[in-house]
């Protein structure tokens, strides 16, 4: 198993920057691929930015340019940095561990950390 848990969650003001920690302990080795995710209220949970083991990385559209997504595999950390932050980016940041074992995939979250974004 994988246990996760997210810090640097903040009140921010637009335009201002955040980064995000995702601390991973447990069966890390296992890890295919880690990545956030964000709920806004009344909103489905969406992808943010990922990274598989290999070092690919894919981002979703509204962050492009803005967020990058990196790891310290000595630390077992992922982190998001969040640059030009917009009130539409305030949302619940999730950590997200996806993992395969005898074929069968599972995954791991977080509890989340809030980033509220004022206008």
């Amino acid at each position: 198993q994988v246990q996760l848990v997210e810090s640097g969650g903040d009140l921010v003001q637009a335009g201002g920057s955040l980064r995000l920690s995702c601390a991973a302990s447990g069966s890390t080795n296992n890890i295919d691929a880690i990545g956030w995710y964000r709920q806004a209220p009344g909103k489905q949970r969406e992808l943010v930015a990922t990274v598989r083991f290999g070092g690919n990385t894919d981002y979703a559209d509204s962050v492009k340019g803005r967020f990058s997504i990196s790891r310290d595999n000595a630390k077992n950390t992922l982190y998001l940095q969040m640059n030009s932050l917009k009130p539409e980016d305030t949302a619940v940041y999730y950590c997200k561990a996806m993992t395969t074992r005898m074929g069968i995939a599972f995954n791991y979250w977080g509890q989340g950390t809030q980033v509220t974004v004022s206008s």
